[in-house]
């Protein structure tokens, strides 16, 4: 029965369901966090800035928000501005970024790196809805260099800081999203070249491949990275539940012109809002001391697929992500690897 209370918990929205979760975490749980930096993607909307306002609440110094439009970055300063003052939105830094766009990702990490001394906090938020098979300009499945390989990349360059601040003494702590729909990753997928990825296997499975890949991360960092001296940086993945964003609003249509009316019409009155989304993504970025984890909303650890949990799988990955990495970047950007602190 609890299992049952679980699962409404963790994907729908509302203050009774979210009562029925068996661990509890809320918003104002968040503990104060003065002093601290915090970088996150797709940070001015939906369930970012849900958690953008929250760091922001409890006193974050500097939030670097990674974000496509500057329009939508400035509505949300002048939201917060209007909520809760001037000074807090004057803590928060807004960065041009895609996250397909690999070199891009690179210079918004190294712009980091030079302004702040120190790095607290790493949410991997951003990314690509169930939308239609499609291709970036260098080959890569759109889904895949937008989900996985970008905030690999943006992890890896911004970890030589995370690890400088965690030989101060602090615990840093990375969050990444992810989704329960990653059990709907194709079952013969391999990660064993990039055919394999560049396949297409419909919206659906596309985004679960994807989320699937943050999964595999996640747990990949925390054997590689997290037990391998550095205890007190932390890496989760999460699961929000469903939300109301413009991924479940306007996306759908992308990829389901006439079943998209469902999702952005019909189920829209049982959706989590941006703040109830963001529940697992604060508790894993504030209060997680245990990583490699799956917390699903409002901070319940599960297992997850078989497959994420697959250390075989993983590490296909990760070597695969390697590979990609250095072939597509060659050139211009030939030293653009070198510098990434994959393990």
């Amino acid at each position: 029965m609890q299992t049952i209370k679980n699962t409404l918990a963790e994907n729908f929205g509302g203050e009774a369901v979210a009562k029925l979760g068996s661990v509890q975490f809320r918003l104002d749980d968040t503990p104060d966090l003065s002093g601290k930096v915090a970088v996150v993607t797709g940070g001015s909307e939906g369930i970012g800035f849900g958690v953008v306002y929250t760091l922001l609440k409890h006193n974050i110094a500097k939030a670097y928000i990674l974000s496509v439009s500057q329009e939508v970055v400035e509505g949300a300063k002048d939201a917060i501005a209007k909520e809760l003052g001037q000074d807090k939105a004057d803590c928060t830094v807004w960065m041009q970024a895609d996250l397909s766009d690999w070199p891009r990702v690179k210079e918004v990490a190294e712009t980091v790196k030079r302004d702040s001394d120190r790095l607290d906090i790493l949410v991997n938020n951003a990314g690509r809805g169930i939308m239609t098979h499609q291709l970036t300009d260098y080959g890569v499945d759109r889904h895949m260099a937008v989900n996985h390989f970008g905030h690999v990349i943006l992890t890896s360059y911004l970890l030589p800081l995370m690890k400088k601040t965690e030989a101060q003494g602090n615990t840093v702590r990375i969050s990444n999203q992810a989704s329960n729909l990653h059990h709907g990753a194709p079952s013969d997928t391999t990660f064993a070249s990039l055919d394999d990825i560049n396949r297409d296997v419909g919206p659906n499975g596309e985004y679960g491949r994807s989320k699937l890949a943050v999964m595999l991360y996640t747990r990949w960092f925390d054997r590689k990275v997290t037990r391998n001296g550095h205890p007190n940086i932390v890496m989760n993945a999460t699961h929000p539940g469903f939300v109301s964003s413009k991924q479940s609003r306007t996306d759908i249509f992308e990829a389901f012109p006439l079943g998209g009316f469902a999702m952005s019409y019909l189920v829209e009155p049982f959706k989590k809002d941006q703040f109830e989304g963001a529940v697992p993504t604060v508790f894993a970025a504030t209060v997680a001391d245990k990583g490699g984890q799956y917390l699903c909303a409002p901070a319940i650890p599960e297992p997850g697929s078989e497959m994420s949990q697959s250390e075989e799988l993983a590490d296909r990955l990760m070597e695969l992500t390697s590979s990609v990495i250095k072939e597509k970047m060659r050139g211009e950007h030939a030293g653009l690897f070198d510098d990434l602190a994959l393990c």
